[in-house]
């Protein structure tokens, strides 16, 4: 079955007064139909700006090109602004912002903001919206009654659960979230989760979903990709991503992280800091911080290698992972990657 969207080869460079700094790099991946596909990574690695570069959301100084990139069978770069906003945005493809608790206006009512988004885009006589208003706030677990009130009269879930009702009222096949449980607490996060799950069964969209956390990308996804400096260095079913990771980012990305099964085991932080890779840069982005990194690793970009069914990482040991799955739980073994004075 043809991927409801698919993305090959997609960057996206920012002119800066250095020159052109590359924030997203020939990234390729692909959202199958009733599909959440997660994306992880530290902040800054580019998780936004792709999401942004799929809705024309970034700033005119951004050059965005892509090999390939179609939703549902449209060549999306050769569908101009107007006819993407008109026939695509928030009818196709719907955006909940990151920070979207702050994304509602607070002088109008949930329900007239809700249906400002119908009126943008289709026609719809005044009572087939309101039905429809009181239809997706039941969906996300409001009260008929929310569409009258003010966004200051909302908890912070229920702000989050009118963002949600905003980007389904539609009825679109993808819902891209970037970081949609940041700033809830942890009661909060797992209803929304679980209404995201009962929707993504019950109305059959797909989700693109942008986190850090790796617990809402466990109990969310159907697949995972990891993001380091703008480029992809690992996508897997989720399950096997937990189970046997094979890029060493991801093995760091693992040790930061409280284990369930082993609650006594210690938190071991990757040295060093991300940067973003310039425009024209060879070598895997990761190598400064890796401690496995060779020679190779420096000059030349791994290109992806598949390693299992749908599991692909970009990595030049990728035959040595099963040493550096042991190695990499030792402490020592991070400390090593600092660079020396």
């Amino acid at each position: 079955m043809t991927p409801l969207l698919e993305i090959e080869g997609l960057s996206v460079d920012y002119a800066t007064q250095r020159g052109w700094l590359r924030a997203v790099g020939d990234v390729s991946l692909h959202v199958d139909r009733n599909e959440v596909l997660g994306i992880a990574g530290e902040s800054g690695c580019g998780k936004s700006t792709l999401l942004k570069s799929l809705l024309r959301l970034l700033p005119s100084d951004a050059a965005v090109s892509a090999r390939r990139l179609y939703f549902d069978g449209r060549d999306l770069a050769a569908t101009d602004d107007r006819t993407f906003r008109r026939e695509v945005l928030w009818q196709n493809i719907a955006f909940v912002p990151q920070g979207a608790m702050a994304s509602l206006d607070p002088v109008i009512q949930v329900g007239a903001q809700i249906a400002e988004a119908i009126r943008a885009h289709v026609k719809m006589p005044r009572v087939r919206v309101a039905a429809r208003i009181a239809a997706v706030c039941e969906a996300v677990g409001l009260h008929a009654g929310v569409a009258r009130l003010y966004p200051h009269q909302l908890s912070g879930g229920m702000r989050q659960r009118a963002m949600i009702a905003m980007a389904l009222v539609l009825d679109p096949k993808l819902i891209i979230m970037d970081e949609p449980t940041t700033g809830l607490d942890v009661l909060v996060q797992q209803r929304i989760l679980e209404t995201l799950a009962e929707l993504t069964g019950r109305v059959g969209c797909s989700i693109l979903l942008v986190t850090h956390d790796i617990a809402v990308l466990a109990e969310m996804c159907d697949r995972i990709a990891i993001m380091y400096a703008g480029a992809v260095m690992e996508i897997a079913p989720a399950a096997a991503l937990f189970a046997v990771p094979w890029h060493p980012y991801t093995l760091g990305l693992q040790n930061a992280f409280p284990d369930m099964l082993n609650p006594g085991r210690e938190l071991i932080s990757i040295p060093g800091k991300a940067s973003a890779p310039r425009l024209g840069e060879a070598g895997c982005p990761f190598a400064p911080r890796c401690p496995f990194a060779i020679a190779i690793c420096r000059s030349e970009t791994p290109a992806p290698l598949e390693v299992g069914a749908n599991h692909f990482v970009a990595c030049h040991r990728a035959g040595d992972i099963d040493q550096f799955r042991v190695r990499a739980r030792e402490k020592a073994t991070w400390r090593s990657s600092l660079p020396t004075a």
